[in-house]
């Protein structure tokens, strides 16, 4: 399986349009184990452009603080497993929460409401 960890300063973005670099993460969910990482930019920011960047990279899983609606119905279609409103920042602690289950999907955490959340 492949998870993508939208970062910003190194630390998971705030909002999936924001993102500075994705990591990607190949991994074995079975026995919870990373087999290969790496870092990519995303194109520039538009609608629908970043899910389907992900979808092109063979994304199962996004973890993310927050995304528009939009965003989300799109990873949706494209059966990305999308967890949303997480609050920890450091990437390596997120990977050792989602392989031990213990993860916790919240509230969408977008908070541009001067674009609506929808981007």
């Amino acid at each position: 399986m492949r998870i993508a960890i939208p970062l910003a300063g190194g630390q998971l973005s705030q909002h999936f349009g924001h993102s500075e670099q994705f990591l990607l993460v190949e991994a074995d969910r079975d026995e919870r184990t990373v087999l290969g990482r790496k870092m990519e930019t995303p194109p520039e920011h538009s609608p629908g452009v970043l899910p389907r960047w992900l979808v092109e990279r063979g994304v199962d899983v996004l973890i993310i603080a927050g995304l528009g609606a939009r965003a989300r119905d799109l990873l949706a279609e494209s059966s990305i497993e999308v967890l949303t409103g997480i609050t920890s920042s450091d990437p390596e602690k997120l990977l050792r929460e989602f392989f031990n289950g213990t993860l916790q999907s919240g509230d969408n955490r977008c908070d541009h409401s001067e674009h609506g959340c929808d981007h």
